[in-house]
């Protein structure tokens, strides 16, 4: 493994003489180069934390300052090693910090300290500092944390990583500075990033896709600055003059795809697509929010909990997360793309309306989405109903979600 610390290496084979040969080669062409025109390098803080987060998504230290001379070299939990703690150690003159998230702090017994920071005894092992990132029953001390803490949880969120990092203190010239090349960021980039996601969209393909139980419809599909795809599902002859009918549909690759019965999520994607098409017309929203917005791996964690007795939103805020993270800025910014400013929203959670009509959508009315309860999701459909305030049932608030 690469080791952050330094750049030496004795080359043992011919093929890495080969490739460094080739590296200092290309190097040299490229010093005779005209510089290329700014707009095409431009660091813009956009840029400097889509680089951190790639850097955290391959499991590599970003530098992580905090605007005012202090800097910290930070490293996802996710994917730690003996050999990688070691290395961090080994650019540390004091013990590593573990960042946790203010919900993960509060499943380690902290309260109302937003995100926390935990002290590594300098004997900590691998698995001690992985059971801290994202296990249940354990207690230790956990400090308040600061601006650069809550900027290293949110580049491991925005990497779609367990919510956790590790610190080192990093001074200039000291000791401890790596001398390899560090991806750097300041916390206000990484803190402001996801608001302005939503301005990056960009329609980058369409076409006709008929669909099963909607006959004529097509397929819009806008990309983010993080290179994530969201579909908006266009149903039949859409009637701009009137509200919308529109469903918000959270990707889910169990339910949708698979068939899984521990959700609801299939039942209510095809639902959907049948009502909206009954409708006339209408749109269907495909947003990448797997698992409230979470991640597939960070959902596999938060569905092996659950088998453990934790209900569906503790088990996200005992990972780390909150019980919801998704955001609706994205969806409303398709919308507009699309010429929607009115709909008739296709859904029972009271938050999704919210978080819309926040991002400036005028939702004229709800329509309840009753899918099927069987006996792998009915406590996972109770907890989303009095615990998250679900609408499910009927389209009223006190329906309860009836035995399978």
């Amino acid at each position: 493994m690469d080791d952050p610390c330094t750049t030496s290496h004795v080359l043992n084979t011919p093929w890495e003489e080969f490739v460094v040969g080739l590296y200092e080669h290309t190097r040299s062409n490229l010093a005779d180069m005209s510089p290329l025109p700014m707009p095409l390098l431009a660091n813009t803080p956009l840029a400097a934390t889509q680089r951190a987060i790639g850097e955290f998504v391959a499991g590599r230290p970003v530098l992580l300052a905090d605007g005012e001379g202090a800097a910290r070299l930070v490293l996802p939990v996710e994917g730690l090693t003996p050999e990688r703690l070691a290395a961090l150690a080994a650019c540390a003159d004091e013990p590593i910090d573990l960042f946790v998230s203010g919900t993960r702090a509060a499943a380690l017994g902290a309260r109302s300290i937003g995100a926390g920071v935990v002290r590594l005894a300098p004997s900590s092992r691998c698995e001690q500092v992985l059971a801290l990132a994202g296990a249940v029953d354990l207690q230790v001390i956990v400090d308040a944390g600061d601006r650069v803490a809550a900027a290293a949880i949110e580049l491991a969120k925005l990497a779609r990583l367990l919510p956790a990092a590790l610190a080192v203190r990093w001074h200039a010239g000291g000791s401890a500075a790596p001398t390899g090349a560090v991806s750097g960021v300041t916390a206000s980039e990484v803190l402001a990033f996801r608001a302005g996601l939503a301005s990056s969209l960009r329609l980058v393909s369409s076409a006709r896709v008929p669909l099963h139980d909607a006959g004529d419809s097509s397929f819009e599909v806008f990309r983010d600055a993080l290179g994530q795809f969201w579909t908006a599902v266009v149903i039949g002859d859409v009637d701009r003059t009137r509200p919308v009918p529109v469903r918000l549909h959270s990707a889910c690759l169990t339910g949708d795809a698979l068939g899984s019965r521990r959700c609801d999520c299939g039942d209510q994607l095809r639902m959907a697509i049948a009502m909206i098409a009954a409708r006339g017309g209408g749109v269907l929203l495909y947003l990448d929010q797997e698992g409230c917005g979470i991640g597939l791996a960070n959902k596999m964690r938060a569905y092996a909990l659950q088998d453990r007795g934790v209900d569906t939103i503790d088990a996200n805020t005992t990972l780390g997360f909150e019980r919801d993270e998704r955001r609706y800025d994205i969806a409303a910014r398709m919308l507009r793309l699309l010429g929607i400013g009115e709909v008739a929203l296709l859904t029972n959670n009271p938050t999704k309306m919210a978080g819309l009509r926040e991002a400036g959508v005028l939702i004229a009315e709800r329509i309840a989405l009753v899918a099927p309860v069987n006996e792998s999701n009915r406590d996972y459909l109770r907890a989303k109903q009095q615990r998250a305030g679900h609408l499910i049932g009927s389209a009223q608030p006190d329906s309860e979600v009836p035995d399978a």
